[in-house]
């Protein structure tokens, strides 16, 4: 699955691109790969699969069932992190998460969009942004991250919240689209 071509190569760049065989190719074997792990019942089994098909993930690594993501190779992710039923990441771009992170059910990373004009979207180009996410970040239930964004550290985002801009460190962000309820205060290191 470590094929590229241009379509491939300008999409990871944040290029406009247009699918090609090599493209289809990688997101239906990750599609099926995916399949295949959400039927190992053992869950250390399961984690180990997963954590293969990602570009990198550190330690104390945990996803529930329903995890689906487009290509994978284009994820990295820190230590001690946890995600939730139904968690979608769509990684045409590259999507970074650090380090003490938590997802709700239902999380939407989504990198890729398309042409606001009909007759150009009607061509099938898109183009993607990446999606940077720091440490210590809670993602609610049911948050969509759009393409674009980066979360600083120490971040919440209520439940059902669609995150449009990225935002600093320290802030609860709630609502569609997001803004800020209050700022919380820094992780005191000892």
């Amino acid at each position: 699955m470590h094929e590229t071509d241009d379509a491939f190569r300008a999409m990871t760049n944040g290029e406009w691109y247009f699918d090609s065989a090599v493209t289809i190719q990688k997101r239906d074997a990750t599609r099926l790969a995916l399949q295949k792990a959400s039927q190992i019942l053992d869950n250390d089994a399961r984690m180990a699969t997963i954590q293969k098909l990602l570009g990198h993930t550190g330690s104390d690594f945990f996803i529930e069932t329903g995890f689906e993501f487009s290509f994978g190779e284009n994820i990295t992710i820190g230590d001690h992190f946890y995600a939730n039923r139904n968690v979608v990441i769509c990684d045409e771009a590259p999507v970074t998460i650090g380090d003490y992170c938590k997802f709700g059910p239902g999380v939407s990373l989504l990198t890729p969009y398309h042409p606001i004009d009909p007759l150009e979207r009607a061509t099938k180009k898109e183009v993607s942004s990446p999606i940077t996410i720091g440490n210590h970040v809670w993602l609610g239930a049911n948050v969509t991250i759009l393409p674009g964004i980066t979360l600083g550290n120490n971040v919440v985002v209520g439940a059902g919240s669609v995150v449009t801009k990225s935002y600093p460190d320290n802030v609860i962000l709630v609502g569609n689209p997001a803004r800020v309820l209050r700022k919380i205060p820094a992780i005191k290191k000892d």
